[in-house]
């Protein structure tokens, strides 16, 4: 019998080491062959849009390029001496999703900007962004090309604002919006709710983002509805309450999804894409949230 209970003892201490090692493992989730992504395209935007559903020289509704059909190399790997590298080259709308959704996790990647830029946006700076707690069909906001979700800005001089996708709801700690001025993060005012119909965007609290040529470190921390962004080592905005909108107005929470890259008219690259789960916010960033 103390053999049994000695046998149970150990295999219950395996596990717990086993479960803290993964907790604390970073899984990769970018590899030659995007095994662990799908993608999403819809259409080469112009810049008289209007939110609608582009038409034809006949009026007939144009249909978007759909998933997993990227036959113009939008979504392609380049195999670099320091591992691979994504090239987003933006030429049309749409993004690439992770197959498998994610709750409660620790995302770090690096970014950095191409040269090229399409229309609409060949005067305007150069975007792209990640979607998180993605969930539902793409296609359900404004651009008709990415899935109901939370945006960590990617634009040049905004690292790190935030938008509303279709409709998604979130607090922010924000100074107000005034007249034409946008919300600005700020880790030192109250929350206040963002969603639309209201303020959907608010700036990032500083520019962090690293020099033209260089890359930029982002890390993503989502934990039970609150959220972080972070750019080179800094908090750029505190989130929480993590939601979307009913038609009928009642809020649902959202703290989990898929992760989404998105493909937004310029021409940008990705390496050292990872993700770790969290079981806690980390103790550093707590008393963001109190």
């Amino acid at each position: 019998m103390k053999h049994l209970y000695l046998l149970m003892f150990l295999f219950l201490l395996v596990s717990g080491l086993s479960s803290l090692q993964k907790a604390d493992e970073w899984t990769v989730l970018l590899d030659k062959d995007l095994s662990r992504w799908e993608n999403y395209l819809s259409y080469r935007h112009t810049n008289n849009y209007n939110g609608k559903i582009p038409k034809d020289s006949l009026g007939t509704d144009i249909k978007p390029i759909g998933y997993n059909n990227d036959k113009y190399g939008v979504f392609t790997v380049l195999n670099e001496p320091g591992g691979p590298v994504l090239k987003v080259s933006g030429e049309i709308y749409g993004c690439l999703f992770t197959r498998q959704e994610y709750e409660n996790y620790h995302l770090k990647l690096q970014v950095k900007w191409g040269k090229r830029k399409y229309v609409p946006r060949l005067e305007k700076l150069k975007d792209s962004g990640i979607l998180y707690h993605s969930t539902g069909e793409a296609g359900a906001e404004y651009f008709r090309s990415w899935m109901l979700s939370q945006e960590f800005q990617i634009m040049e001089g905004h690292m790190g604002d935030f938008w509303c996708q279709a409709n998604s709801a979130i607090d922010i700690r924000a100074w107000q919006s005034e007249g034409i001025m946008n919300c600005v993060a700020d880790a030192r005012r109250p929350f206040r709710p963002f969603k639309s119909q209201g303020d959907y965007y608010c700036m990032r609290s500083a520019d962090y983002e690293s020099p033209a040529g260089e890359w930029t470190t982002l890390e993503l921390i989502c934990f039970e509805g609150k959220s972080l962004h972070i750019v080179n080592g800094h908090v750029v905005m505190v989130l929480q309450n993590s939601r979307y909108i009913q038609p009928d107005g009642k809020e649902v929470p959202m703290t989990k999804g898929k992760l989404q890259l998105q493909s937004e008219a310029a021409e940008v690259f990705y390496r050292d894409i990872r993700i770790k789960p969290i079981d806690a916010m980390p103790e550093l960033y707590e008393k963001l949230f109190l």
